[in-house]
C-alpha cells in the first residue's frame, strides 16, 4: 500500500538511523528526494555514488511546502522529530496533501519519551508546543497540580518558563529539562523555577516537564468560564462575570469552532471562549479598545486572538466564516444583525446582549422574523450599607439566542 504512495514522512530520534524499523529504512533508501533539517539529513551517511536530492527546510517553511508539492509524482522522503502529527509537519502537509497519498511511519514521540524517563502517564499531563508559538500560550495552562509537557523553541526556553511561573506565584513548581531525549548526548536536569536563574546554558534541543505547584499567595484563573472580573484589564466595557458565564454557556464552544466577538470590549468573550479549548479560535471586533484586548490576551493565554479594529458591519466583510456571533454592542446600528446572519453558518448560534429599552425594541423585531428565545438576567452583588450588608442589583440584560437553519 505504502508504494502507491509518493509521499513518506519519517519521524526518526536522536539514536538516528538505529532506532528506525526495517520498513522506515527502506522507504528512506529507495526515495529520489530527501527532506530535512540539518540535524536529520546530518544523520544519513554520505556516499559518493548517493546523488540523490536533498532539501533543507527554509524559513518560513511554506516555499519548502510548496517545492514538496510541486515534486508530487516522485518518491519524496521527509524526516521529522518524533511523531511528526504531534506537533509536527505532518499535520501541516496534511492540509494540503490527502492522506491518500502519504505514508507516515511516526518513532516515539518527545512527550512519550519524557514520560518513559518521568515515570508520568501520558493521559494525565497537558501537552503543549512553544516552537515558533507565543510563549504566553503556558498562562492557560498553569493550575495547581498540573503537569505539563512542552516542546521548547530553543535553549531559553525553560528560563522563560520558569519566569512565567514566578509571576504567577507558582515558584515552587518542579521544572525538568530534558537535552537530546533518547540520544547520546541526553541530559536531564531538574529544580525549582526561582532556582532557574543559576544554571548553565541549556541545549538548544530541549524539552521541559513541569509540575505546577502554587505559592499560598497565588491567583488561580478556572479554565472554566467566568473568571473574576479583575483578571481582566478595561475601562468599564466588560460584560461581568455572572452574565459572561451564562453567555458563553448559552453561545457553547466546542472544540476548533470559530466564533465572532463583534463590539468585544475588552475582550472577555472572546478570550474565554479561546479559553475553553486549546482548538477554539475567535475574532475579537472592536472599534476603540484593542489595546485591552490585546494586553488581556496575552495575560490569560489566548495570544492568537484575532483583534479587528473598526466598525462593524463595515469589517465583516470577508472574515472566515463563524460557528457562533456574540453581538455585545452595537445591537441599534443598522445592519449590523443582517450582516452577522448572511455571514453565520448553517445550524450557528447567534447570542445578542441589551441592557437598553432601544436594543430590547431591536432585539424583538428579530425575534419576530427569525425565532429565538429571550432570556433576562437580572444579577445582585452585596454591598456594604453603612455597617450592613444590603443587595446592589445590577442593570438587567436581555438576552437573545438564536440558532440559523
Amino acid at each position: 500500500m505504502t508504494s502507491e504512495k509518493w509521499l513518506k514522512i519519517i519521524g526518526i530520534g536522536e539514536d538516528g538511523l538505529g532506532g528506525l524499523s526495517p520498513a522506515a529504512r527502506s522507504l528512506i533508501d529507495h526515495a529520489e528526494i530527501l527532506v530535512g533539517g540539518d540535524r536529520h539529513l546530518a544523520m544519513l551517511p554520505e556516499f559518493p555514488e548517493d546523488r540523490r536530492s536533498r532539501i533543507v527546510w527554509a524559513s518560513p517553511i511554506e516555499s519548502t511546502i510548496q517545492q514538496i508539492i510541486n515534486l508530487r509524482g516522485k518518491s519524496v522522503c521527509i524526516l521529522a522529530s518524533g511523531d511528526p502529527l504531534w506537533f509536527g509537519i505532518g499535520t501541516t502537509l496534511l492540509k494540503r496533501i490527502p492522506i491518500e497519498e502519504i505514508a507516515i511511519i511516526p518513532s516515539p514521540s518527545t512527550f512519550s519519551l519524557i514520560c518513559a524517563r518521568l515515570g508520568w502517564s501520558l493521559n494525565e499531563v497537558e501537552t503543549l508546543s512553544l516552537c515558533g508559538r507565543p510563549s504566553s500560550l503556558l498562562q492557560s495552562y498553569i493550575y495547581p497540580n498540573a503537569k505539563l509537557l512542552i516542546l521548547s523553541s530553543g535553549k531559553e526556553t525553560p528560563q522563560i518558563v520558569a519566569n512565567m511561573l514566578c509571576d504567577r506565584h507558582f515558584s515552587n513548581s518542579k521544572i525538568t529539562v530534558l537535552e537530546h531525549l533518547n540520544g547520546t548526548k541526553e541530559r536531564i536536569i531538574s529544580n525549582v523555577a526561582n532556582q532557574f536563574q543559576n544554571f548553565p546554558e541549556f541545549a538548544d534541543l530541549n524539552a521541559i516537564a513541569v509540575e505546577c505547584i502554587p505559592n499560598l499567595e497565588a491567583k488561580i484563573l478556572s479554565r472554566m468560564v467566568g473568571l473574576p472580573d479583575d483578571a481582566f484589564c478595561h475601562d468599564g466595557q466588560l460584560t461581568k462575570r455572572e452574565v459572561r458565564a451564562i453567555t458563553l454557556s448559552t453561545l457553547a464552544p466546542n472544540a476548533g469552532e470559530l466564533l465572532w466577538d463583534v463590539g468585544a470590549g475588552c475582550g472577555s468573550i472572546g478570550i474565554e471562549w479561546m479559553r475553553s479549548h486549546p482548538r477554539c479560535q475567535a475574532i475579537a471586533i472592536e472599534k476603540s479598545r484593542t489595546h485591552f484586548i490585546a494586553e488581556n490576551a496575552i495575560a490569560l493565554g489566548t495570544p492568537n486572538l484575532k483583534i479587528i479594529e473598526g466598525k462593524a458591519p463595515e469589517v465583516l466583510q470577508g472574515l472566515p466564516t463563524p460557528d457562533a456571533i456574540f453581538i455585545g454592542g452595537g445591537a441599534t446600528v443598522p445592519d449590523l444583525f443582517e450582516t452577522c446572519w448572511e455571514n453565520l453558518r448553517s445550524q450557528g448560534r447567534l447570542v445578542a446582549n441589551v441592557v437598553t429599552l432601544e436594543g430590547e425594541q431591536k432585539l424583538f423585531q428579530w425575534q419576530q422574523e427569525y425565532g429565538g428565545t429571550f432570556t433576562q438576567i437580572s444579577i445582585s452583588r452585596a454591598e456594604a450599607i453603612s455597617s450592613f450588608l444590603g443587595w446592589k442589583p445590577m442593570r438587567p440584560v436581555t438576552q437573545w439566542l438564536v440558532i440559523k437553519p
